[in-house]
């Protein structure tokens, strides 16, 4: 009978580890261009260890937004450990998305002041892949991936460097 409640408290015991996510992206990076208005200019780049930078340019961290903002140097340089749920949330959307199928452009320049993303991926198996968006309209689940970027510029804990 011990050996039975010994080997239901193993059992338990390994099913109750959290099971973190193995990451096939050695880096992935962000960068949101600029429009003509007040769009959040910058590019964040994390690696498969979740260490992130960002390099902030304008229109990232301040409340009101004017014209006035262009003129001020840029915002800066900024580390961060993404917490790991935000990274195994961008880690399966990722998945989810079908990573090595992205077309490479996606967008038309019919209007001329939407902003342009760029989507940069390295996996671990050394390929890569690279996607722009011009209009950062590119497909449903690409959205829901510039707002997971849009969300860890405010809810990370980002050390400025430069």
């Amino acid at each position: 009978m011990k050996y039975l409640f010994s080997l239901i408290a193993i059992v338990v015991l390994f099913s109750c580890q959290t099971q973190k996510m193995e990451s096939k992206y050695s880096t992935i990076e962000y960068e949101a261009g600029a429009c003509f208005g007040f769009c959040p200019i910058y590019k964040m780049t994390i690696q498969a260890d979740r260490t992130a930078v960002l390099e902030a340019e304008h229109f990232n961290f301040s409340k009101g937004t004017t014209k006035d903002e262009f003129s001020k140097p840029r915002e800066g340089t900024f580390t961060a450990t993404i917490k790991e749920a935000d990274y195994n949330q961008l880690v399966a959307l990722l998945n989810d998305l079908d990573v090595k199928n992205l077309q490479e452009k996606y967008g038309t320049r019919n209007v001329s002041d939407l902003p342009t993303s760029y989507l940069r991926i390295k996996l671990a198996d050394g390929t890569s892949k690279e996607t722009e968006d011009y209009g950062k309209r590119g497909s449903e689940k690409l959205i829901e991936v510039y707002q997971i970027f849009e969300d860890l510029k405010q809810n990370q804990q980002w050390t400025k460097v430069k």
